[in-house]
């Protein structure tokens, strides 16, 4: 007999996927479970199982945050915690036992990397990448170097992401995501406007909270001082 050919059981591999972080501003989870109530009324569908990591970098290293009792708040409002970023080592036991991961400290290196200057590099051209076909429901398409340029419809329940600009020349219906890598110059483009989210590095805004003005219109959407802004195109 001829021995089975070797088939590998998974493989593990690094990827881009979207996450929600809860930045945590207050430990008075009375606050924060009134406020949180608000966001969830506001789109219910859009964050139930939707996976979630706690940022603990606004709060002061010595505070008292309960991290089961939001674990729970978060658990009870249909979203999925999945891990903490920032924090003490306390907190970081905590997590661990609540089975919850911890992220890198992203705001660590990036204090190393401003202080310790490094050899001057070839700038990295931006791309595009051209979609022709429509954007169904459950597809992700993402271009993490440049933009983003989609020539048809993105459905509901679609997702497109993009390093810097998002143009949809179709009706954009499902969730954008430009600047993704934190470009805050970046814009999104659309000739009929009724995303389930629009998002520009970071920030978001989800369809009940479109201008009815521009709702199903031709509209663009950048940052100005941190805040989404939709205007016609």
């Amino acid at each position: 007999m001829y021995p089975t050919p070797y088939k590998p059981a998974l493989e593990l591999k690094g990827n881009l996927l979207t996450l929600m972080v809860l930045h945590l501003l207050d430990s008075d989870n009375e606050k924060i479970a009134e406020q949180l109530a608000k966001k969830v009324s506001k789109a219910p569908n859009f964050f139930q199982h939707v996976p979630v990591v706690i940022d603990l970098h606004a709060m002061p290293n010595d505070d008292d945050i309960d991290l089961p009792e939001l674990v729970k708040l978060l658990r009870t409002s249909g979203l999925v915690p999945v891990a903490v970023r920032g924090g003490n080592p306390s907190q970081h036991e905590t997590a661990l036992d609540l089975n919850l991961g911890i992220l890198a400290d992203t705001k660590f290196w990036t204090r190393r990397r401003l202080q310790e200057p490094e050899p001057a590099a070839l700038p990295t051209p931006l791309l595009s990448k051209i979609v022709t076909q429509p954007i169904r429901s459950g597809q992700q398409v993402a271009e993490l170097q440049g933009d983003l340029i989609v020539l048809s419809a993105v459905s509901h329940g679609a997702e497109i992401l993009a390093h810097r600009h998002i143009h949809v020349y179709g009706a954009l219906r499902g969730r954008a995501l430009a600047g993704v890598n934190g470009d805050c110059e970046a814009r999104i483009f659309c000739q009929h406007l009724d995303a389930e989210l629009i998002s520009i590095a970071g920030q978001y805004q989800v369809n009940e909270d479109l201008p009815d003005n521009l709702r199903n219109k031709s509209a663009q959407i950048y940052l100005e001082e941190n805040s989404l802004k939709i205007e016609p195109l």
